[in-house]
């Protein structure tokens, strides 16, 4: 059975009663080359198809990221939507845009990247300005992700994995004390300002929140 949701930042279509195997060979069949993102999880395949609004938040905040790392003296590697996939607990997930800091050197010269062998991405991002067919509070914990952001187009939620499971928090584990539940607010300022103006007005409120006391 196929459902699929239709909003104008996102397509989300789910797939049911599918094989790992049989999603491994999507993924092949598929390549790189696309713009949609697959995820896993007990026999259902979602497909997400992001439109204008969908990427473009996706853009901003993935560049905040960085800006925050390089103001915090964070080595950074963007991995985008890296594709995650565990063959021994069958789940996989493309997430908007992935990042290795707290174990970027593990990564640093690595071309494909085997979480088999090495440590997942320290913070995934989902923008989800409709529901997700998969629960991926779930699937990231399962998949052993540290930190978790979901953007919904108007509130940024932070989970941090404890015991294997999320919690939500108020401040980042890694950019503490930069309070980036307020992220969304630049989201919306640059369609006001434009984007150059708003990474110069993000990363003065970065610094000012590094600098308090």
């Amino acid at each position: 059975m196929v459902i699929t949701a239709v909003t104008l930042a996102e397509n989300r279509t789910a797939i049911h009663n599918i094989s790992w195997q049989t999603f491994k060979a999507m993924l092949a069949d598929m390549g790189d080359n696309r713009s949609s993102r697959l995820a896993y999880d007990n026999g259902v395949v979602e497909i997400m198809a992001p439109h204008m609004p969908h990427e473009s938040s996706n853009r901003l905040i993935d560049n905040f990221v960085i800006f925050m790392c390089e103001e915090l003296g964070l080595e950074v590697r963007s991995a985008g939507s890296l594709t995650l996939t565990r063959d021994d607990l069958h789940k996989g997930a493309e997430p908007d845009s992935s990042f290795y800091i707290k174990n970027e050197s593990l990564v640093r010269n690595k071309i494909d990247i085997d979480l088999n062998i090495l440590p997942p991405p320290d913070l995934v991002l989902e923008v989800e300005y409709s529901s997700p067919k998969i629960d991926k509070l779930f699937l990231y914990a399962a998949m052993g992700i540290p930190e978790f952001w979901r953007y919904n187009g108007s509130l940024l939620r932070v989970y941090i994995l404890q015991n294997q499971q999320y919690s939500e928090v108020e401040l980042s584990q890694i950019f503490a004390p930069v309070p980036v539940k307020d992220i969304p607010r630049f989201i919306h300022q640059s369609r006001e300002i434009g984007q150059i103006s708003v990474n110069r007005n993000f990363r003065a409120w970065v610094r000012k929140a590094i600098a308090q006391p």
